[in-house]
């Protein structure tokens, strides 16, 4: 089943997340309102919690970061994410299969 925070076609997997900046610990933190909440210790200066997001994401899926983009949100705390190559199954399995 598919869900709405995780989408899969052919070419890869979408996926929304939402992060929360500053947080004491980089750490997926559940679900919340259809998306990944992700929290990050950067803050949101400069593109620091992109970057952060993109690296932790990449680590957890054992991906290559270049191989994860944002789609949309750059400045929102929600985001679209495209990680091209991937397969819903693997990205539920590093992420921790939520539901």
């Amino acid at each position: 089943m598919a869900l709405s925070w995780l989408k899969a076609d052919e070419d890869g997997v979408h996926l929304t997340v939402r992060v929360q900046p500053r947080s004491s610990q980089t750490t997926i933190a559940g679900l919340f309102d259809n998306a990944l909440k992700i929290r990050l210790t950067s803050p949101p200066l400069s593109g620091a919690a992109n970057e952060a997001l993109l690296a932790f994401l990449a680590k957890q899926l054992q991906r290559p970061k270049s191989s994860i983009k944002i789609l949309h949100g750059h400045r929102n705390r929600i985001k679209s994410l495209w990680i091209q190559g991937a397969d819903e199954k693997s990205v539920r399995s590093a992420l921790g299969n939520l539901k």
